[in-house]
C-alpha cells in the first residue's frame, strides 16, 4: 500500500469534485460557512461516504491503516470516480497484488494479425511504458518508419518530444492532450508495476522536457482519452485531420493506437493511399 500516493490521489479528485455534482443535502448543512474553494470539502466528503471525519481526513494525510474494499466503495461512490480511477484507487490501497515484468511476455500471435488485417488503417500497439511494440505498414508510412529506430525511441512520448510539431499538432485548445493521456496511463502503469524503475526515469524524462506533461502527472489523473484529434504534417500526403483513438487489448496491457479520419473526407482519401513499404 502507498499511503502517500493514496493520499494525493483522494485529495485531488476531492478537489477535482465540484459541489454541484453531488447531493445538496452533503454540501450544503444547515449553518455551513461560505465556499471559499472549487472542490468538496473533506467532511463533505466524509459525509457523501458514510465515514467519520477524522477518519477521512487520516486517509489524506496518508496516516490511516489499509481501507477494506467497502470503504473503497463508499469513496469511490462519494468522488464519482470512473472505472479506471476506482481500479487504481484499490491499486494505491493494496487490493491487488503488483504486477510484475515478468507478466509482459511477447506480443500475441493474434494482436500482430489484427494489424495486418486493418490494412491501410495506421495501427500500433503500446506497452504500459508506452514503448511502440509493433505495427503496420500504414503507421510506418503515416508516421515514421519505427524498424529503423533503436528499441529505446520507440516511444510514444519520446517520438512527440522529437518529432514536435514538424509532425502533429493538435487542435486550438487541445495542444496538451497527448503529454496529458501519456501522463495518465505512466501513473496507472507506476502503481501497477511499483519495482519497475524503468517507469520511474520515463516519468523524469518526460516531466523535465514537457511542461503538460508535468502538469498532467500531478493532477494524479488516470482516466484514458480514447480519442484525441491531431492534425498531422506529412510530406507526401499534405495535411491531414485524424482522430487518433486507443483501445486496451483484453487480457494484456497493451494499447492498440490507430490513427482514422472522417469518412469521405480529404484525409481519409489521402490515407488509403498508404501503400504497404515496399511496392
Amino acid at each position: 500500500m502507498s499511503r502517500r500516493e493514496l493520499a494525493d490521489f483522494l485529495r485531488h479528485r476531492r478537489e477535482a469534485l465540484r459541489p454541484h455534482e453531488v447531493p445538496v443535502t452533503a454540501t450544503h448543512p444547515p449553518g455551513r460557512r461560505a465556499r471559499r474553494t472549487p472542490g468538496l470539502r473533506r467532511e463533505e466528503v466524509a459525509a457523501l461516504a458514510g465515514m467519520s471525519v477524522s477518519y477521512y481526513e487520516r486517509l489524506e494525510q496518508a496516516r490511516a491503516p489499509r481501507p477494506s474494499p467497502a470503504v473503497l466503495t463508499a469513496l469511490g461512490t462519494a468522488l464519482r470516480l470512473t472505472a479506471a480511477e476506482r481500479e487504481h484507487l484499490a491499486r494505491l490501497a493494496g487490493q491487488f497484488p503488483p504486477g510484475t515484468d515478468a507478466d509482459r511476455g511477447p506480443v500475441p500471435t493474434e494482436a500482430h494479425r489484427l494489424l495486418e488485417r486493418l490494412g491501410p488503417i495506421p495501427a500500433y500497439l503500446v506497452d504500459e511504458r508506452q514503448d511502440i511494440v509493433a505495427w503496420n505498414d500504414a503507421a510506418a508510412g503515416l508516421i515514421i518508419d519505427f524498424s529503423l529506430l533503436p528499441a529505446a525511441e520507440r516511444n510514444t512520448m519520446r517520438l512527440s518530444i522529437r518529432l514536435g510539431t514538424a509532425l502533429c499538432s493538435a487542435p486550438a485548445g487541445a495542444e496538451g492532450q497527448f503529454a496529458r493521456q501519456s501522463a495518465a496511463q505512466l501513473r496507472a502503469a507506476t502503481v501497477r508495476y511499483p519495482a519497475n524503475r524503468v517507469l520511474g526515469e520515463l516519468v523524469n524524462e518526460f516531466a523535465a522536457h514537457s511542461p503538460d506533461f508535468a502538469a498532467g502527472w500531478r493532477d494524479h489523473n488516470v482516466q484514458p482519452i480514447p480519442t484525441l484529434s491531431k492534425h498531422l504534417h506529412h510530406p507526401e500526403l499534405g495535411e491531414l485531420e485524424l482522430e487518433r483513438q486507443t483501445l486496451l487489448l483484453p487480457g494484456t496491457d497493451l494499447q492498440l493506437v490507430m490513427y482514422t479520419a472522417e469518412p469521405g473526407s480529404p484525409s481519409a482519401a489521402a490515407l488509403a493511399r498508404l501503400a504497404p513499404r515496399g511496392e
